[in-house]
């Protein structure tokens, strides 16, 4: 590694964090030589790890026939980087200059540097006509193959080509949608969000300062929209943070209680509020020991998040299926919680993004066999649409949905009654 971090560098290390280690990007993006780097260039190296992790499978595939044995990960990782960007329009000059530099710089592999030199250099003859032959990247098999067997190999393909190509930028407001739109220079989607297209740095966007809007997936902003008129009522935001929801709440003049178990990620929900000059109450805790009484609740359980590849493409490569059994366990708890916390009538929206129908839609049938009495209310907001409706009642959204637009995360979501 080169005393001086750049981007290539930082992007070659997280590519060694998510799979060498199995940590999410978000949880490496950390130390001295990530700080050190300038913010243009922090941005960068995420995007080109981002890029490289989407498009893995294929820089594999064209790396294969150069390759008698695999060398080791961070030279692997190297060569991946490498033939990332000269498939995508990089300089090879450059792209293999620093490539061997990177590997020279490591005396664990210095010795491999003219393997990486070599290499790249055959890439860049024929690499990005060979890229245009390749399939789009599969998901790996431990996520396909319970994704295929819910949905179908057509529906799950689509799947693939969302994640592929990536996310835009989603935004809800506190105003008027349709102006904020037309301010921005962007798409108003029929649910009520805000859809910007292109690289737009979000800080830098009018209105930011002045709390106008808050960055939201199209899918995330709609169980709050579950919930209908919540004007006055006492309503419990269960998994608060980072806060999208709670800022809906708000803003739909709710009395909100902001609950999440993390210190650190309601700190940033507490700087949402101030920005957007939105109030509630925070409170840190385990939501199954929380205590009180609701009007509504809504219910963002912990779950696999595999809605969430098309912005988090180290997810299915960091991840290998570990602990889902146990968070659907936690899920079903929290429910029951939730429910206990509801005053008679009163209204559970539960949600996870998740695309695994045991993190949904059996929940809600397990849901409905326990609590005698207990109801599926229609799922009704603006734009939804009738495609997305489940037998039981809930919403399943997924990333393939909307692809003309750019898609969506993958999302369930239902609307519990509580008997009187």
């Amino acid at each position: 590694m080169p005393a001086i971090p750049s981007a290539r560098s930082q992007t070659v290390h997280l590519l060694g964090q998510v799979l060498g280690q199995g940590r999410l990007m978000s949880e490496a993006m950390s130390g001295a030589a990530w700080q050190a780097l300038a913010p243009a260039d922090r941005a960068a190296a995420q995007r080109l790890a981002q890029d490289v992790l989407r498009n893995l499978e294929r820089c594999d595939k064209l790396l294969k026939p150069h390759l008698r044995k695999g060398p080791p990960l961070f030279v692997r990782n190297v060569l991946r980087l490498g033939t990332y960007e000269l498939c995508s329009g990089g300089a090879a000059h450059g792209v293999v200059n620093e490539a061997v530099t990177l590997v020279a710089g490591d005396r664990k592999t210095q010795s491999m540097k003219g393997l990486v030199n070599a290499v790249l250099r055959k890439i860049a003859e024929s690499g990005s006509q060979d890229w245009q032959k390749l399939r789009t990247p599969r998901l790996p098999r431990w996520l396909r193959d319970p994704l295929v067997l819910a949905w179908g190999n057509k529906p799950v393909a689509a799947m693939e080509a969302a994640h592929l190509s990536g996310a835009p930028l989603d935004l809800s407001t506190r105003g008027d949608a349709g102006a904020l739109a037309v301010a921005l220079e962007a798409e108003l989607l029929p649910t009520g969000s805000v859809r910007l297209h292109g690289n737009r740095q979000v800080t830098a966007l009018p209105g930011y300062e002045a709390g106008d809007w808050w960055v939201q997936d199209a899918a995330a902003a709609i169980p709050a929209r579950l919930l209908g008129d919540v004007s006055g009522l006492r309503v419990l935001d269960m998994c608060a943070a980072p806060g999208g929801k709670t800022m809906q709440l708000a803003a739909a003049r709710a009395e909100v209680t902001a609950l999440d178990l993390s210190e650190s990620r309601l700190q940033r929900l507490t700087e949402n509020l101030a920005r957007t000059g939105l109030a509630a109450t925070v409170v840190t805790g385990d939501a199954l020991e929380h205590e009180g009484r609701y009007d509504a609740i809504l219910l963002d359980a912990p779950c696999s998040a595999t809605g969430t590849i098309r912005r988090h493409p180290d997810l299915p490569h960091a991840r290998q299926g570990e602990g889902i059994s146990e968070l659907i366990g936690l899920q079903e708890a929290m429910i029951d919680h939730a429910l206990s916390l509801l005053a008679p009538g009163g209204r559970l929206v539960f949600c996870t993004c998740s695309l695994l129908p045991d993190e949904g839609e059996c929940h809600v049938e397990e849901a409905l066999a326990r609590h005698p009495g207990l109801s599926v209310l229609p799922a009704d907001a603006p734009g939804i649409e009738h495609t997305w409706r489940s037998p039981e009642g809930g919403l399943r959204l997924r990333p393939d949905f909307w692809a003309g637009r750019g898609g969506m995360d993958g999302f369930y979501m239902a609307v519990l009654r509580k008997p009187d």
